[in-house]
């Protein structure tokens, strides 16, 4: 795709670089925009936002307690305590999928085995 758009063949596409997409990653979301990937950093944007704001909501709720909610006190800090995990493991996920995508973008063209040109040529030499 982005050799379609800046009108550049696929093979002069820049690598990615495994330690730059790490401190990006640092920034939820960052990392999975260095490596093009948008829809990823969207979407880890957009969990961490929501994991923030539910666990700011069941804090408030703890903290400022009335006999007239919902749930008993204990489920808000239960519930604020699991929403402060979320956050995390969406960080870490997002920080070690920017870095495995940034390491194995070039796959495709690595693992173009130079043996299946050469079965092909030794095919067509024997025709």
């Amino acid at each position: 795709m982005i050799g379609f758009v800046f009108a550049l063949p696929l093979k002069e596409e820049k690598l990615k670089n495994s330690k730059i997409a790490f401190y990006w990653s640092l920034v939820p979301g960052l990392g999975q925009a260095y490596n093009g990937k948008w829809v990823k950093s969207i979407s880890i944007v957009g969990l961490e936002l929501a994991a923030y704001a539910a666990w700011i909501e069941n804090k408030d709720s703890y903290n400022n307690f009335k006999d007239t909610y919902p749930l008993p006190k204990h489920r808000y800090l239960q519930k604020r305590n699991k929403y402060a995990w979320w956050i995390g493991f969406i960080y870490v996920y997002g920080m070690i999928d920017a870095v495995v995508d940034a390491h194995l973008h070039n796959f495709d063209h690595l693992m173009a085995s130079p043996l299946e040109s050469e079965k092909k040529r030794k095919i067509k030499d024997a025709e």
